[in-house]
């Protein structure tokens, strides 16, 4: 074997390794819950349901909820994926779930950035079915 094949292949496992890393950052950072969202800022909302996006890697819930002032605040949650969604029994509003116009409650964490947004514990809908979306939490009890 000549220096220069060695020398290839030293650098390809030293490419391979740091693509691997990268990756694997990548990955942990998108999974951690704590670096987007206070575990100890629960919140419970009412508010008219706007828009749900059932799309992967998670589902997103916008409301609009009045403030103590009258004025509407839109709100933005993350929930799991819509397979984890329809695991845990909740469904889109063509299969009587979630649907623009419905007034719900949600139980989350709010967001670390300080804006209107959080991550979804508990949804209950109009109809008093609740449904749990979130049970990673440490902070639950």
């Amino acid at each position: 074997m000549t220096g220069v094949s060695a020398m290839k292949r030293g650098i390809g496992g030293l490419l391979a390794v740091g693509g691997f890393l990268i990756a694997a950052t990548s990955v942990s950072a998108h999974h951690s819950v704590q670096a987007e969202f206070d575990l100890n800022k629960p919140l419970t909302i009412t508010g008219i349901v706007t828009k749900v996006e059932w799309i992967n890697p998670h589902s997103y819930l916008y409301l609009d909820v009045k403030d103590d002032s009258g004025n509407v605040k839109h709100w933005a949650f993350e929930m799991a994926g819509p397979g984890a969604l329809r695991r845990a029994g909740l469904s889109r509003a063509d299969r009587g779930g979630l649907k623009a116009g419905d007034t719900i409650t949600v139980n989350a964490v709010a967001a670390k950035d300080g804006t209107d947004a959080g991550l979804i514990r508990d949804v209950t809908l109009p109809d008093g079915r609740k449904f749990t979306i979130w049970t990673s939490d440490p902070n639950a009890k």
